[in-house]
């Protein structure tokens, strides 16, 4: 089970936030997923688990991933058994 912060934007295919959804979905990942606010301001529960307020943000067995790039890496990370590439 995943979870996904990401912004408001309602379709996966116009911001990174969506290619992360689209990446957990591909895993077979389940997934809940929090629309953030659009402020930044506004994101205490992020900046309450990465110490940053941006998103996608994906906790992943209890760990918090930031950042579009690094949550794809992970997920083809754990795809390969977590061997070294």
């Amino acid at each position: 089970m995943a979870t996904l912060y990401r912004c408001r934007t309602p379709t996966d295919w116009l911001c990174p936030c969506g290619r992360v959804a689209r990446e957990l979905r591909r895993a077979g990942e389940e997934v809940t997923e929090v629309r953030v606010p659009w402020r930044k301001d506004d994101r205490g529960e992020v900046a309450a688990l990465t110490g940053q307020r941006h998103v996608p943000v994906a906790v992943i067995d209890g760990d918090a991933i930031c950042d579009s790039k690094r949550v794809v890496e992970h997920l083809r990370w754990r795809a390969s058994g977590g061997a070294a590439e």
